[in-house]
């Protein structure tokens, strides 16, 4: 383990993300506290379900810590969910058994003056980092999250997930008015939500916009652009110095208008995303952090290899985090996630 010249240790994620490029990119994956571990399921078995999982300090404390114990990743990140912060303003959050989350009322029907807040429901998430920041390694960073108001008000205005986010998108045509309000109420709560995760222990944060490619190229700069730039300005003004990820999936051929418009620090690529294509169309120096396709490590194998060392050598020229291109699928072997720490570790 190295240290600085003050002999604290050296945090190999977070010198990527403040610009240092690394001979060998340090390492973390999506949703890598999760269902893919043993004793994951079991705690989850233990505790009956996932938001009582999520709101057990201790617990979700434990989980956060599960996979940094397992593999050594060089980033922790905070066991929670998007949804907390429509929970937080007042929508009543439910995980059922098979059937994905559901927030009511769905704001398709009801408005959103009708919700009163609950910024208190937040309180255990805040344990949960202070908890973790406690105990992680002194070489391991530690990384908050929330989601992107885009992708949260497709939960809040239809009540669940879909395919195509067709409801919300009718919603924010015919009534944009309406639909910005909710917009405004997500950013204001998410500022506030990622500056208490800070005060309390991460050293980082991710914007995760899960829906940003189910938009038109204008709708796009409205409501994926513009709320995340504006959550990005204020929790810079509240927090400088925190660097902030922005990971808007499915965004194509608009990413790098993403990158230079939000003011993130960092951009995520997702699996689809050409690594060279990116390399050459993001701005000069800017980190990247990408973009395994979670199925090529089910697979494993030469693909597996090949495929990361694609990804390794078309970033190889700037600051380069390595990480899926979405999050760990469930039944993802976990030998074959050793084998890519190794890989990547060993081989460069």
């Amino acid at each position: 383990m190295g240290t600085d010249v003050h002999g604290n240790a050296v945090k190999p994620l977070l010198s990527v993300l403040k610009g240092k490029v690394a001979a060998v990119p340090p390492l973390w994956l999506m949703r890598q506290a999760g269902r893919y571990l043993p004793e994951y399921r079991a705690l989850r078995a233990d505790k009956g379900g996932f938001l009582a999982l999520a709101t057990d300090p201790e617990a979700a404390a434990e989980v956060t810590m599960q996979p940094i114990r397992r593999f050594g990743f060089d980033g922790a990140i905070l066991f929670s969910d998007i949804l907390m912060v429509p929970w937080a303003l007042g929508q009543d959050l439910t995980f059922g058994p098979g059937e994905g989350p559901r927030l009511s009322p769905a704001l398709v029907d009801a408005r959103l003056e009708a919700l009163a807040g609950v910024p208190e429901r937040l309180d255990p998430v805040y344990a949960t980092v202070a908890r973790v920041a406690a105990q992680l390694p002194p070489q391991t960073s530690f990384l908050g999250f929330a989601g992107s108001p885009w992708t949260v008000a497709t939960y809040m205005v239809a009540g669940r997930g879909s395919k195509d986010q067709g409801e919300t998108r009718a919603f924010a045509y015919s009534d944009p008015q309406a639909f910005q309000a909710i917009v405004d109420a997500i950013v204001a709560m998410t500022v506030e939500y990622l500056a208490q995760q800070i005060a309390n222990g991460v050293e980082a944060v991710q914007l995760f916009d899960s829906w940003a490619g189910s938009l038109s190229p204008a709708q796009f700069e409205r409501w994926v652009i513009a709320p995340n730039a504006a959550i990005v300005s204020a929790l810079r003004a509240r927090c400088p110095g925190v660097p902030i990820i922005g990971f808007p999936k499915g965004a194509g051929a608009k990413l790098p208008a993403y990158a230079r418009e939000t003011g993130v620090d960092a951009v995520g690529l997702d699996e689809t995303v050409d690594p060279a294509w990116a390399n050459d169309a993001l701005p000069e120096g800017m980190p990247v952090q990408g973009n395994l396709d979670p199925l090529a490590l089910i697979a494993g194998g030469r693909e597996l290899d090949a495929a990361v060392d694609r990804i390794i050598a078309a970033l190889s020229g700037r600051p380069h985090i390595f990480n899926l291109g979405h999050g760990i699928l469930p039944h993802t072997p976990i030998a074959h996630v050793e084998h890519l720490i190794h890989h990547i570790r060993s081989s460069r």
